[in-house]
């Protein structure tokens, strides 16, 4: 299945590591003009090394002001793919005021739930009004998680935050969907990444998750990519609001 993207403007957040930069890479590949949003220059360095046409973004998102103005810098979008996101974990009896809170009458998150979730809508919001200005329509793809779907030992928040995200998606998608702009989301188990593969090197903790998986293993980065592309491509143009696992059947077992 060919899938191209000439002519188009894509956007992709968290594009300095694992699945946004391999995303950056391929969307590239397939004749679009991308934009590599990250807050680590080093990262965007290296990557405009491998991908010169590219052009990167450096903002920390979870600064509001800061990323207003490196959003809108990048003009029209027409694919949007949010990926940035931190997980800090811990267990859910361990959960301090400090890790999740509110203060005053404001909702005043910590950095896990304000680049998850937060950012995301922020991001979303700019890039979809444009969309609806030009009367193009778009796709926009959130990275949620199979920690969404299935509870996780020591995940409490790293969880919420990605169900929210998959709660976004759906209402994303049924505001903006008349307005001929798609929203989805992938919900990938463990993806072998560099950080995914540090985070579950160990053996006693990757072969009980690993048992819990019907086809036995992790999911290599390209097999999140190529989901992330047929979303964002026109061969999935009756997707709208769905939440995809790519689990390996996990999901499917109720475990």
């Amino acid at each position: 299945m060919d899938i191209r993207f000439d002519g188009k403007k894509a956007l992709v957040t968290g594009a300095g590591k694992g699945i946004g930069r391999d995303t950056v890479k391929l969307l590239a590949k397939c004749g679009a003009d991308v934009y590599a949003l990250s807050r680590t220059q080093s990262d965007l360095d290296s990557l405009k090394a491998e991908v010169p046409e590219i052009k990167t973004v450096c903002v920390d998102l979870s600064d509001w002001d800061s990323t207003k103005v490196a959003v809108e810098g990048c003009g029209p979008i027409d694919l949007l793919v949010n990926n940035a996101a931190i997980a800090k974990l811990e267990p859910f009896l361990e959960v301090t005021k400090e890790f999740y809170s509110y203060y005053l009458n404001n909702y005043f998150v910590n950095r896990t739930m304000n680049v998850n979730v937060r950012q995301l809508i922020q991001v979303s919001q700019i890039v979809a009004r444009g969309m609806v200005e030009r009367g193009l329509g778009g796709s926009i793809v959130n990275v949620s998680s199979q920690a969404s779907l299935v509870g996780l030992t020591n995940h409490t928040v790293y969880c919420a935050t990605k169900a929210a995200v998959d709660s976004l998606t759906k209402t994303m998608a049924l505001e903006l969907g008349p307005k001929n702009i798609r929203v989805n989301s992938v919900n990938p188990t463990v993806v072998n990444t560099a950080m995914g593969k540090i985070g579950w090197s160990k053996p006693e903790k990757a072969e009980p998750m690993k048992r819990r998986i019907p086809l036995g293993r992790f999911a290599e980065v390209e097999e999140v990519v190529h989901v992330i592309l047929f979303l964002l491509s026109d061969k999935s143009s009756m997707m709208n609001g769905t939440c995809l696992p790519i689990d390996g059947g996990m999901s499917s077992t109720g475990v």
